[in-house]
């Protein structure tokens, strides 16, 4: 279910009130018959987390299009253009080197760049964050970035559920586990992937791909020894959207009507029904 201030609603009146894409539809629909709530204290905040979804979705999708390799900690290499290799493989933004331009060349310059699967997610992120919320505002927020594991700045404010808290939707990373991974190759332990929608998957180093092919991709990977198969993990990962939707100018949609009378709480017309906020 989905509330805003309190106040359900439902899939039908955001359907035919808000201009949504697809993917965001989709979304949507499974908040709606979702056994959990999601509660939003503004209908800015639903229209900012569906938009960066969608954002986080397509950046997966570019990532995996944009020819960068996969590589462990020791074999990680960038353009030395945008940044620093530290001496643990990690990326540091070089001085004097705008942030979402650094960010931006891992996608357009790929074949410079090899990393593992944990530093490929938070650059997914960051990506989506430079399309949801503009270059300046990124900028501002993100000033000195280091990718180095799941590594990532405080402004990013990930937060980690399970599925017995919250339903899977497209946007969220997923935990696929390796138990008995090869110990010569330890990159191998397990894989991030993000969730796409329609049981497709992006895991850095297997490509866009079902669960099961993720499975097996690992197992592939296993010790001689190894009895235990792969597994998806019940670990959700999201960024927290509420507290990324405060550096967002974005208005409220405008199929939806606002109106405001002096000091008094704005309300919101969706359909027939008025939310206060």
């Amino acid at each position: 279910m989905i509330k805003i201030s309190g106040s359900s609603i439902d899939f039908s009146t955001l359907r035919r009130e808000l201009t949504l894409n697809s993917t965001q539809l989709g979304i949507v629909e499974r908040m709606e018959r979702s056994q959990f709530a999601f509660s939003y204290d503004s209908l800015q905040q639903l229209t900012f987390e569906l938009k960066l979804r969608n954002d986080i979705i397509e950046s997966a999708k570019a990532l995996n299009s944009s020819g960068v390799s996969f590589a462990s900690f020791d074999e990680s290499r960038c353009n030395e253009e945008y940044w620093h290799l530290t001496g643990y493989g990690g990326f540091q933004l070089r001085d004097g080197v705008k942030p979402a331009d650094a960010i931006l060349d891992i996608f357009r310059s790929g074949s410079k760049y090899a990393f593992e699967c944990s530093s490929a997610m938070v650059i997914v992120y960051y990506r989506a964050l430079i399309h949801t919320l503009g270059h300046q505002t990124f900028n501002r927020l993100f000033p000195d970035i280091l990718l180095y594991d799941w590594r990532h700045d405080k402004n990013l404010e990930l937060l980690t559920q399970t599925t017995a808290q919250t339903v899977v939707l497209p946007g969220d990373v997923l935990y696929f586990d390796n138990p008995d991974f090869n110990p010569e190759t330890p990159e191998w332990r397990g894989e991030n992937a993000v969730y796409l929608g329609n049981g497709a998957y992006y895991g850095h180093g297997i490509g866009i791909t079902g669960a099961q092919d993720i499975i097996d991709s690992l197992n592939g990977e296993r010790g001689p020894d190894a009895t235990r198969s792969a597994y998806l993990t019940d670990q959700i990962v999201r960024p927290d959207f509420a507290y990324l939707a405060q550096f967002s100018n974005d208005p409220i949609p405008r199929t939806a009507h606002v109106r405001q009378a002096g000091n008094k709480p704005i309300i919101v017309q969706i359909g027939s029904s008025y939310y206060e906020f």
